[in-house]
Parts: C-alpha cells; sequence; structure tokens
C-alpha cells in the first residue's frame, strides 16, 4: 500500500478533509497562545517554528523533513487550510478536492503532483516579484545560485525570464525527491538569510523566505525533469480577483 501524507498548514482552528491523507499542523507553533490539537511544526527540538512570520508553511516542510515519524510516507505533499488540490469524489465545504485514491493512481504514472501554473501576461516572473517585493532580494538569490549552485542557474534563467509559475508551496512529491528539494531550498534560504536584514521590512514583505521559495521550487522542479501531473487548486474561501487585479495595478504604477 502507497503511503501518502499530504499535510494542511494551519495557523488557526479550522475543519479538515475526513480523508486520512490529510494532516493539519499548526504552524508557527513557538509563537502561539493555544494548541488547536494538531501536528505541530515544532514537534522536534530541531525546527523553525519562532521563523514562521518569515517562513510561512516553509515552517511545516523543515518539521516534516526532520521528524522521524514521517519517514515512513513513501510520499509528502503540503496544501493550505483553505486550498486543496482539485479532485472528482471527496466533497469539502463545497468543493470537489483531491483524495488518496485518485492521489495514489495518478503517483503511480507521474513523479510530482503540482497546481497548474499561473499566467503572468504582461511581465516576466522576475519582473512580477520586483513589482511585489524587494528585487535586492531575488537578485541575492541570483549570486548565490550563481556562485554556489551553478548547475541550477540556467533554470534561474529560464524560470525568471517565464511569464508562469507553480504557487502556493503545493505539492505532492516522492519522499526522496521531497528530501533533495529540503536540503537545496533550506541550503538557499539559510545563506539568504545570513546577507538580508528584514528589520525594516513590514509584516508582508517580511515573509521574504515564503515568497522566494515558491520561485525557487519552480526552478528546482525545472532542473529535475520531473514528470508532473497539474492539477487545479480549489479555494474553499474563493479568491478576490479585482482586489487582486487593483494590487497588480498598483504595483506597475508605484514602479
Amino acid at each position: 500500500m502507497i503511503k501518502i501524507a499530504v499535510f494542511v498548514a494551519t495557523h488557526k482552528p479550522y475543519e479538515f478533509p475526513s480523508d486520512d491523507m490529510y494532516i493539519p499542523m499548526q504552524v508557527g507553533c513557538s509563537l502561539a497562545s493555544e494548541d488547536f490539537g494538531y501536528a505541530k511544526d515544532n514537534d522536534t527540538e530541531d525546527n523553525i517554528s519562532h521563523k514562521n512570520p518569515y517562513y510561512c508553511e516553509l515552517t511545516a516542510l523543515y518539521q516534516i523533513w526532520k521528524n522521524e515519524i514521517y519517514k515512513s510516507y513513501d510520499y509528502i505533499g503540503l496544501c493550505h487550510y483553505r486550498r486543496y488540490f482539485s479532485g472528482k469524489k471527496l466533497s469539502f465545504e463545497g468543493k470537489k478536492i483531491l483524495d488518496y485514491s485518485v492521489a495514489k493512481e495518478l503517483l503511480k504514472q507521474y513523479d510530482a503532483i503540482l497546481p497548474k501554473k499561473r499566467n503572468y501576461i504582461i511581465e516576466t516572473v522576475y519582473s512580477h516579484y520586483c513589482n511585489a517585493h524587494y528585487k535586492q532580494d531575488m537578485d541575492l538569490v541570483y549570486e548565490i545560485i550563481r556562485t554556489k549552485y551553478p548547475e541550477y542557474f540556467t533554470s534561474l534563467k529560464e524560470v525568471l525570464n517565464s511569464r508562469s509559475l507553480h504557487l502556493f508551496n503545493m505539492f505532492i512529491l516522492k519522499r526522496q525527491d521531497f528530501d533533495r528539494y529540503m536540503e537545496w531550498i533550506f541550503g538557499i534560504l539559510s545563506e539568504v538569510e545570513k546577507q538580508i536584514d528584514i528589520d525594516n521590512y513590514d509584516d508582508y514583505q517580511k515573509r521574504v523566505f515564503g515568497f522566494l521559495s515558491e520561485r525557487l521550487f519552480n526552478v528546482w522542479i525545472k532542473k529535475n525533469n520531473l514528470k508532473i501531473k497539474h492539477l487545479n487548486v480549489e479555494n474553499i474561501e474563493g479568491e478576490n480577483l479585482l482586489l487582486k487585479a487593483y494590487g497588480l495595478i498598483k504595483r506597475k504604477l508605484k514602479g
């Protein structure tokens, strides 16, 4: 039997799918005043739970990587309390989301399950990041990969010059691929953390390591040439597309 664990990152009490494949994990536990009774991102001594305001859902990924309890799973995935891969059988909050039986069959044919890419029609991945966040942070990543991970440099340039992106740090990967990705992404982000000062960033921009990792995940996927099944993402709370469009226009006008 294929063992699949899809962890659901959450910072608040919530309802979760009934399928046993889904494991809720409370993030930012080291900073929280309340225990929700879920798996925690500080269940082991080696954790980065206190960095959740900066690393976002990556504090859950770090815990999954370091916690021996999860080593027995064949596949590791991550989604969010309000975002799930779409499916056909399992109903949750009025949406059809991915269930174990379908995931199992897909993973017999593919190396990874990822969200369908978001298209940036009027700008590149690089220009979008620079408009939404701090350009110098992405430029620092560029130099770190160029000098310390040169085998990924071509893939980095291709991703940054492209106009589409897998977002949300959502995936389901083979255990060995998950471990390889964790080694790579935290190696890069720890180097970035040493070299940037986020003290003057607002709360949104302090999530810099989460933002960077969304782009870097695409680099790792491209370089490792995985066979991918793309699925839609169901947001059970809906998305405010007008607000997103307003934010894009505002950033473009501000430069």
